[in-house]
């Protein structure tokens, strides 16, 4: 398909010259380690977004939610993100074995800022810290360790924008979208009813979280 893009940017100078370039506290808010306000941020935190990719580039961005605290600081330079159950897809996993390097986004409801941290990413399985991240009676079978190599708070604009954490900004329940009926559509298979989805994703979500 022919791109639609008329006026496709090539070089940062280009950018720049459209959108400027940061302020010093921009610049100086990066920092290498997991200090006190990032760790307290980490176990404030129930979801957090990490993004990966494999070796020819192509990009994933995987949620992970758990309640506070999920999320292991080993010390100011290492975390350990907990892999509960999940769709059995591993697409963070696999990519993380050919490419180490992640971005995560720390949110905490209710705070427009959130925390980002760029590092090396390691597939583990040591017990001694897995027992650590026990819920529900059940601890992982994997973790995901990470050396934290940037560390820095991201503004509110988007968050702001968005208007995310307002209720009235929510669009009203009876006009979401069904997930069932999307999923039956582009699975395309007459196994996959939408009745046979709705049960399925229900069992899921009451008996699979952990």
């Amino acid at each position: 398909m022919k791109v639609p893009f008329k006026e496709i940017l090539t070089s940062e100078d280009e950018i720049r010259e459209l959108i400027g370039s940061p302020s010093e506290l921009v610049k100086q808010k990066v920092i290498d380690s997991l200090d006190k306000h990032c760790q307290d941020l980490i176990g404030l935190s129930p979801l957090l977004f990490l993004s990966t990719s494999d070796e020819a580039g192509y990009c994933d961005v995987s949620p992970r939610g758990d309640a506070p605290g999920s999320v292991l600081v080993l010390n100011e330079r290492y975390l350990v993100i907990p892999e509960r159950p999940g769709n059995r897809r591993i697409d963070s996993l696999r990519n993380i074995l050919s490419n180490p390097h992640v971005g995560i986004i720390f949110i905490i409801p209710g705070l427009e800022e959130t925390l980002r941290i760029n590092g090396r990413a390691f597939v583990i399985k040591d017990e001694g810290i897995l027992k650590r991240m026990k819920a529900k009676e059940r601890y992982p079978l994997l973790g995901i360790g990470v050396e934290v190599e940037e560390c820095f708070i991201h503004c509110a604009k988007a968050f702001k924008r968005s208007g995310i954490w307002d209720s009235k900004s929510w669009a009203a329940e009876d006009s979401l979208p069904s997930i069932p009926r999307i999923l039956s559509e582009h699975v395309k298979s007459t196994q996959y009813t939408i009745e046979v989805i709705t049960k399925g994703l229900q069992e899921s979500y009451e008996k699979r979280l952990y």
